[in-house]
Formats: structure tokens, C-alpha cells, sequence
């Protein structure tokens, strides 16, 4: 597994789909692929040892309420915990740790007021040359 897939691998870990905001799709697209609300769409950089990033992903919910959207974005806080979480990778390893600010909603200017999106921020040190 190279970076890209490690990386991946820990955003899909939450039992909704994940894709990188790269290949974030108009909803048509989105529907031929059967990706469905809710998913994660997350950004995806890379660097090598002692150069931490801060990355964001957003989870995407279609609800009239905050409720399961929030919920999803506490799971994935309590699992990164206040340590963090060490996701291996072919030669090396991701360091994930919560940012600061972690998690906050964000207004949806899509035109659907039932679409929530909860932005999330994390450190990623790649520990690798």
C-alpha cells in the first residue's frame, strides 16, 4: 500500500465511501459510480519525514438534521483520540492527529437545504523519506 492508498484506506475505515476531493464528481457522475450521500471527500497531499500537513475532508449527509452528521464526526475524533492513530503504508506510516479547529459545520450554497457538510481538519505526518 503506497501513501494515496493509506490515506484512503483510513478516510473509507468509517463505513461511508471516500474520495479524494480530486475526484469529486458532479451528482450525476456520483450516481453512475453509486456513491450516494453520505460519503467523505478528503483532501490528499503528501511529504516526507519531519514535514506535517494539515488536511481537510468534509462529510456530506443529506438530512433535515444535524443529528447524524455530528455523531459521525465524534466517531471519527474518538478514534483518532488525543494520541492519534499510526496508519502504515509500504516504507513508512501516516501520523494522524486531530487540528485545531477538528470539526465545524459549514453552510452548503448547493441550493438543497437538506445537504449537511461538517469540515474536518487533521495533521498527517508522513514518516518516510
Amino acid at each position: 500500500m503506497d501513501k494515496a492508498q493509506a490515506l484512503n484506506s483510513f478516510w473509507s475505515g468509517f463505513g461511508l465511501d471516500a474520495i479524494d476531493e480530486l475526484s469529486s464528481y458532479d451528482e450525476k457522475t456520483m450516481e453512475e459510480l453509486d456513491i450516494h450521500y453520505p460519503y467523505i471527500s478528503y483532501e490528499a497531499a503528501f511529504s516526507s519525514l519531519d514535514e506535517p500537513l494539515m488536511l481537510g475532508a468534509d462529510l456530506w449527509y443529506q438530512s433535515v438534521s444535524w443529528e447524524e452528521i455530528t455523531k459521525k464526526a465524534e466517531e471519527i475524533g474518538a478514534y483518532i483520540g488525543l494520541g492519534g492513530r499510526f496508519i502504515r503504508y509500504d516504507g513508512g506510516g501516516i501520523w494522524i492527529t486531530r487540528a485545531s479547529v477538528f470539526s465545524r459545520r459549514m453552510a452548503e450554497e448547493t441550493g438543497n437545504d437538506n445537504i449537511r457538510r461538517v469540515h474536518l481538519n487533521i495533521n498527517a505526518e508522513y514518516l518516510s523519506a
